[in-house]
């Protein structure tokens, strides 16, 4: 028996070597260079040390001082997940590890004969694995081989490892009286579908291991999977046990969960769900997918299974005290934004809305909040009926002042526990309730459903669903369309305008400051770690007035991190910042006047070709947007290609969307507006709303790039209308300069260099009122114009 292994060398010279050279001591490999057969090599007097590690079934050898054993586990995985959504890393030579981790694969044969004693110190973990095609970080044996547990090989992963006690816990509740499943799934919202969500809430994180913000976990009773998309493909790889087959969702051949589902489990299988967890519409859809196999949506209202494995260390609800959004950032008071909710309830025939996704609830009632990390919102509910509304909230939170908000607006405060039997008293009183079924959760309206028909009972009619009618009658069972509340908050009123115009210009200043001492301790050959760059920027904001909170955790990544789209630097587990590689630098701030989030990518030393010239085709894409002109009634999907064009032209594009809307003083994503590849969102961008303008490339093993402004939709005065409708454009929020050293100015237009240098006129003129001293300095020299040689080159 044969084992082919591939060694991960220091240097980039193939070899090989013989069995009679390698001894084993301790689980480590040592290799007598002296006494190998050498192929293109010089001859070695010295031993070399190599450490051995068995992953997913494949022996890899690594040269101690060479490449760490976390950047070796991130490599076996890519190699070795079982399933099709993880398929082999090829490597060009355009495009190799020899440069990104420096290193390079080298081959060795070892007969079984050398292998004994090693194995017998691995414990048997048998997996199924696809059988890959050829990669030279591949170690593929003959045969079946036993492999440490994943909890004892990785070592410097970004969290604890999840044992696989965990998934056997969750496991033995399937078969508890009342449950009776066969699979559960686990989403990454909570009852509010918010994409940030308070710790008590991480449920998938908790189950999984993985804590990026979007994923959802599958549990069957002999498998785990977890689906989440482009952004956290490497994060995922990183994180995940080998107990977890990791579904790299919109990749093709990739099943989606309700698929998978339908193919893994039996027919007549029940697939369990916590209903608060789920807007009305997911469940729908997952329930009408899976009954293709004759499977069965579970809803589980009693309790969440991952609560009952969390049990004591589960992390305690948030009680910070709620505050009043003062007017003169609000714009508008809470008695005029319910007069206008109401107008609607009346043109849709409905007598009450449930409003359940907190930055609506915040915005209409203006409150905020400290109950999730970095949204300054609150968790509560609320119902609004024409001649009165209802908070639904933990009254330990509410502080006189709010007491006195809220009576003054006609606002009665209730548990935040008591929803649902409030849902079910109007369901059965015929109450005809407004739902966004996107996103108010399915317990919510199951509940209200159940509720109506009992009324309709009651009174002797039938039932009208929301797919037709039965019974004596057609008698309408509430109001289901977008709320009205998404549309009305993302258009921002002037005073929001002014808030974010002048929270950005502090952020700015704070951005200034904090960009000048990073440089000045680079150039001094200060030891900083991504972590010690993000608290330092923390630093510098916090003194800024009305600062808060940052908007996210700041992505902060030097080299290979960058290319980690949504990377989160930890204390124990992060790099050093190195003026030789490409640094990327994604965050935002709270401000007690408007919310911030910029994206800048510099290097400290001399960038490669490459680096250039990938910066320059993102920046060429961010011009392209930032300029572009539209119709009203244009969707954001119409304009994500003038992003990405210049990256097409080499073949070179990006897993995630190009802009996002933001909130005003709220949360850093907001909806319904976005620019993105993915067109099935047609809401069209209009004047008034804040978007995201951040295109990116990222090379994985090797650098990451995005360049991030945030725009205000405007009316722009164009020559001519056609069809009689008015023009739109963008107006600049974010004004902190952009590095031209990494700009190849051979590839720019005379009027992409005149859109770089205005803006950097326009970053001066604005912000270097806030500043002195070194930080001033460096925004003159950080703002000065770029003209054109005959050459065509930049200086």
């Amino acid at each position: 028996m044969e084992f082919e292994v591939r060694v991960v060398s220091g240097d980039c010279r193939d070899r090989e070597y013989s069995s009679s050279s390698i001894e084993v001591k301790d689980s480590l490999f040592e290799l007598n260079t002296k006494n190998s057969k050498r192929l293109n090599d010089t001859v070695q007097t010295s031993k070399v040390r190599w450490s051995c590690s068995i992953w997913r079934g494949r022996l890899y050898l690594c040269k101690h001082e060479a490449i760490s054993f976390s950047h070796l586990c991130e490599i076996a995985n890519m190699h070795s997940l079982p399933s099709p959504a993880m398929r082999p890393l090829y490597l060009t030579p355009s495009l190799t590890l020899c440069s990104a981790l420096h290193s390079c694969p080298l081959s060795l044969r070892l007969l079984s004969s050398s292998l004994p004693s090693i194995l017998r110190k691995f414990q048997s973990h048998h997996l199924t694995s696809r059988k890959p095609r050829y990669s030279p970080l591949l170690a593929r044996n003959c045969s079946s081989i036993t492999a440490k547990p994943s909890s004892e090989l990785r070592r410097n992963i970004i969290t604890e490892f999840v044992p696989e006690e965990k998934l056997c816990a969750l496991r033995e509740l399937f078969s508890k009286p009342g449950i009776g499943i066969d699979a559960y799934i686990i989403p990454s919202q909570d009852a509010h579908q918010s994409e940030f969500i308070a710790e008590c809430y991480m449920r998938r994180a908790y189950i999984s291991g993985f804590t990026g913000s979007a994923g959802t976990a599958v549990v069957t009773k002999d498998r785990a999977a977890l689906w989440t998309d482009g952004r956290y493909f490497f994060q995922a790889e990183k994180q995940l046990s080998s107990s977890w087959i990791l579904m790299r969702a919109g990749n093709s051949g990739v099943p989606t969960a309700s698929e998978w589902l339908n193919d893994v489990l039996a027919p007549g299988g029940r697939v369990g769900i916590d209903p608060y967890l789920f807007s009305f519409d997911a469940a729908e859809e997952l329930k009408e997918s899976i009954s293709k196999r004759n499977l069965e949506l579970v809803y589980l209202y009693n309790s969440n299974l991952v609560d009952e494995i969390w049990m004591k260390s589960r992390p305690k609800p948030p009680n910070k005290p709620i505050r009043v959004h003062d007017l003169k950032y609000a714009g508008l008071d809470v008695a005029s934004k319910l007069f206008t909710i109401r107008a609607e309830l009346i043109e849709a025939d409905s007598s009450a809305i449930i409003i359940s996704m907190l930055d609506e609830i915040c915005w209409l009632l203006n409150l905020r909040g400290g109950d999730v990390p970095h949204s300054p919102v609150i968790y509560a509910y609320l119902i609004v009926e024409i001649d009165r509304a209802k908070l639904f909230v933990d009254n330990s939170k509410v502080t006189p002042e709010v007491v006195n908000h809220l009576t003054n607006a006609g606002i009665e405060l209730k548990p935040y526990d008591s929803i649902l039997s409030e849902i079910e008293s109007l369901g059965g009183h015929g109450a005809q309730i407004w739902m966004d079924p996107s996103s108010v959760n399915a317990a919510i309206v199951d509940t209200y459903k159940s509720a109506f028909d009992r009324y309709l009972g009651t009174i002797g009619h039938g039932t009208k669903t929301l797919n037709g009618s039965s019974g004596q009658s057609w008698v309408s069972m509430g109001v289901y369309k977008r709320s009205p509340i998404s549309l009305a908050k993302a258009i921002k009123n002037p005073a929001e305008i002014e808030g974010m115009r002048n929270s950005h210009l502090r952020d700015a200043a704070a951005l200034a400051q904090f960009w000048a001492w990073l440089e000045e301790e680079i150039h001094n050959d200060v030891k900083l770690t991504e972590v010690d760059v993000a608290d330092k920027l923390l630093e510098f904001r916090s003194k800024q007035e009305g600062f808060l909170d940052t908007s996210f955790d700041t992505i902060s990544g030097s080299g290979a991190n960058g290319a980690i789209i949504h990377y989160r630097p930890e204390p124990d587990n992060c790099s050093v910042v190195d003026k030789n590689k490409v640094f990327l630098l994604d965050s935002g701030a709270q401000y007690v006047d408007g919310t911030t989030d910029i994206t800048r990518t510099v290097h400290f030393g001399e960038p490669t070709a490459r680096q250039k010239e990938c910066f320059t085709r993102v920046l060429q894409g961010h011009i392209a947007l930032d300029q572009s002109i539209f119709p009203e009634n244009t969707p954001g999907f119409v304009l994500d290609a003038f992003a990405r064009s210049f990256l097409w032209k080499i073949g070179l594009d990006y897993r995630h969307g190009t802009g996002h809307g933001v909130g005003a003083a709220l949360n850093v994503h907001e909806g319904p507006q976005s620019i993105s590849h993915r067109f099935g969102n047609m809401t069209a961008l209009e004047k008034g709303m804040i978007v995201s303008n951040e295109p990116g490339y990222y090379e994985d093993y090797a650098f990451g790039i995005r360049i991030e402004n945030l725009l205000h939709v405007k009316e722009v005065d164009t020559p001519n209308r056609f069809g009689g409708i008015g023009y739109l454009g963008f107006e600049k929020l974010t004004f902190v300069p952009i590095q031209t050293k990494l700009v190849e100015s051979a590839l720019l237009s005379d009027a992409e260099v005149n859109w770089l240098n205005d803006y950097h006129s326009q970053v001066w003129d604005k912000v270097s009122p806030f500043l002195v001293g070194a930080a001033r300095q460096w925004l003159w020299n950080n703002t000065r114009p770029l003209a054109r040689h005959r050459d065509d080159q930049l200086v």
